[in-house]
Protein backbone atom coordinates (compact mmCIF):
# COMPACT_ATOMS: atom_id res chain seq x y z
CA UNK A 1 0.00 0.00 0.00
CA UNK A 2 1.46 3.36 -1.00
CA UNK A 3 0.50 6.68 0.46
CA UNK A 4 0.69 10.01 -1.27
CA UNK A 5 2.66 12.55 0.68
CA UNK A 6 0.59 15.62 1.54
CA UNK A 7 2.78 18.23 3.19
CA UNK A 8 1.82 20.34 6.16
CA UNK A 9 2.71 23.94 5.44
CA UNK A 10 2.51 26.64 8.07
CA UNK A 11 1.88 30.14 6.76
CA UNK A 12 2.28 33.32 8.77
CA UNK A 13 0.04 35.80 6.94
CA UNK A 14 -0.04 39.55 7.45
CA UNK A 15 -3.49 40.67 8.59
CA UNK A 16 -3.63 43.63 6.23
CA UNK A 17 -2.42 42.18 2.95
CA UNK A 18 -1.77 38.48 2.52
CA UNK A 19 -4.51 37.27 4.86
CA UNK A 20 -6.95 39.55 3.07
CA UNK A 21 -5.64 38.26 -0.26
CA UNK A 22 -6.22 34.71 0.97
CA UNK A 23 -9.75 35.64 2.00
CA UNK A 24 -10.37 37.14 -1.43
CA UNK A 25 -9.04 33.95 -3.05
CA UNK A 26 -11.63 32.00 -1.08
CA UNK A 27 -14.46 34.38 -1.95
CA UNK A 28 -13.42 34.20 -5.62
CA UNK A 29 -13.36 30.39 -5.34
CA UNK A 30 -9.83 30.17 -6.67
CA UNK A 31 -8.33 26.70 -6.54
CA UNK A 32 -5.16 26.00 -4.58
CA UNK A 33 -3.94 23.08 -2.45
CA UNK A 34 -5.40 22.75 1.06
CA UNK A 35 -1.99 22.14 2.62
CA UNK A 36 -1.46 25.65 3.98
CA UNK A 37 -2.32 26.17 7.65
CA UNK A 38 -2.67 29.97 7.85
CA UNK A 39 -1.79 31.85 11.00
CA UNK A 40 -2.89 35.47 10.92
CA UNK A 41 -0.38 37.90 12.38
CA UNK A 42 -0.75 41.66 12.57
CA UNK A 43 2.53 42.17 10.73
CA UNK A 44 5.24 39.92 9.30
CA UNK A 45 7.72 41.98 11.31
CA UNK A 46 6.20 40.35 14.40
CA UNK A 47 7.09 36.81 13.29
CA UNK A 48 9.99 35.89 15.54
CA UNK A 49 12.48 33.36 14.13
CA UNK A 50 11.66 31.05 17.06
CA UNK A 51 8.17 30.60 15.59
CA UNK A 52 9.69 29.28 12.36
CA UNK A 53 11.93 26.88 14.29
CA UNK A 54 9.00 25.71 16.43
CA UNK A 55 6.93 25.01 13.31
CA UNK A 56 9.64 22.76 11.91
CA UNK A 57 10.21 21.13 15.30
CA UNK A 58 6.49 20.39 15.52
CA UNK A 59 6.65 18.60 12.16
CA UNK A 60 5.83 21.18 9.49
CA UNK A 61 7.15 20.21 6.07
CA UNK A 62 7.37 23.84 4.95
CA UNK A 63 6.92 27.32 6.37
CA UNK A 64 6.09 30.52 4.56
CA UNK A 65 5.74 34.11 5.65
CA UNK A 66 3.45 36.22 3.47
CA UNK A 67 3.24 39.95 3.88
CA UNK A 68 2.70 43.35 2.34
CA UNK A 69 4.85 44.41 -0.59
CA UNK A 70 7.94 46.41 0.36
CA UNK A 71 6.94 50.03 0.84
CA UNK A 72 3.31 49.11 1.54
CA UNK A 73 3.56 47.92 5.15
CA UNK A 74 0.81 49.22 7.40
CA UNK A 75 3.42 49.41 10.15
CA UNK A 76 5.89 51.24 7.88
CA UNK A 77 8.87 48.89 8.08
CA UNK A 78 7.57 45.59 9.39
CA UNK A 79 8.10 43.81 6.10
CA UNK A 80 11.65 45.17 5.91
CA UNK A 81 12.28 43.65 9.33
CA UNK A 82 10.74 40.38 8.13
CA UNK A 83 12.98 40.34 5.05
CA UNK A 84 16.11 40.79 7.16
CA UNK A 85 14.98 38.05 9.54
CA UNK A 86 14.20 35.73 6.62
CA UNK A 87 17.80 35.97 5.39
CA UNK A 88 19.08 34.94 8.81
CA UNK A 89 16.45 32.21 9.19
CA UNK A 90 17.48 30.66 5.86
CA UNK A 91 21.13 30.55 6.96
CA UNK A 92 20.31 29.08 10.37
CA UNK A 93 18.01 26.41 8.89
CA UNK A 94 20.85 25.06 6.79
CA UNK A 95 23.12 25.01 9.83
CA UNK A 96 20.67 22.93 11.86
CA UNK A 97 19.87 20.39 9.17
CA UNK A 98 16.71 21.82 7.59
CA UNK A 99 16.78 22.46 3.85
CA UNK A 100 16.36 26.26 3.50
CA UNK A 101 14.17 25.61 0.44
CA UNK A 102 11.46 24.59 2.92
CA UNK A 103 11.13 28.23 3.98
CA UNK A 104 9.97 31.21 1.92
CA UNK A 105 9.05 34.84 2.31
CA UNK A 106 6.47 36.15 -0.17
CA UNK A 107 4.84 39.53 -0.85
CA UNK A 108 1.09 39.64 -1.59
CA UNK A 109 -1.29 42.58 -1.54
CA UNK A 110 -4.89 42.35 -0.41
CA UNK A 111 -6.06 42.56 -4.04
CA UNK A 112 -3.81 39.77 -5.33
CA UNK A 113 -5.96 36.71 -4.76
CA UNK A 114 -4.68 34.97 -7.93
CA UNK A 115 -1.09 35.62 -6.80
CA UNK A 116 -1.87 34.10 -3.40
CA UNK A 117 -3.35 30.98 -5.03
CA UNK A 118 -0.39 30.66 -7.40
CA UNK A 119 2.25 31.08 -4.66
CA UNK A 120 0.57 28.53 -2.38
CA UNK A 121 0.32 26.10 -5.30
CA UNK A 122 3.97 26.57 -6.29
CA UNK A 123 5.26 26.27 -2.72
CA UNK A 124 3.17 23.14 -2.11
CA UNK A 125 4.56 21.54 -5.29
CA UNK A 126 8.10 22.39 -4.20
CA UNK A 127 7.60 20.88 -0.75
CA UNK A 128 6.04 17.74 -2.28
CA UNK A 129 9.16 17.32 -4.44
CA UNK A 130 11.38 17.72 -1.38
CA UNK A 131 9.39 15.04 0.44
CA UNK A 132 8.56 14.83 4.13
CA UNK A 133 10.63 16.89 6.52
CA UNK A 134 12.76 14.62 8.64
CA UNK A 135 12.91 16.20 12.05
CA UNK A 136 16.60 16.54 12.82
CA UNK A 137 16.40 19.63 14.97
CA UNK A 138 15.61 20.20 18.58
CA UNK A 139 13.77 16.93 19.14
CA UNK A 140 12.33 17.18 22.61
Amino acid sequence: MTSRFEPVIIGFLCNWCSYTGADLAGVARLQYPPNLRPIRVMCTGMVHPNLIMEAFTAGADGVTIMGCHPGACHYFEGNTKAALRAEVISMVLGDIGVDPARFELQWISSAEAPVFARLVTEFTRKIKKLGPHKRKILDR
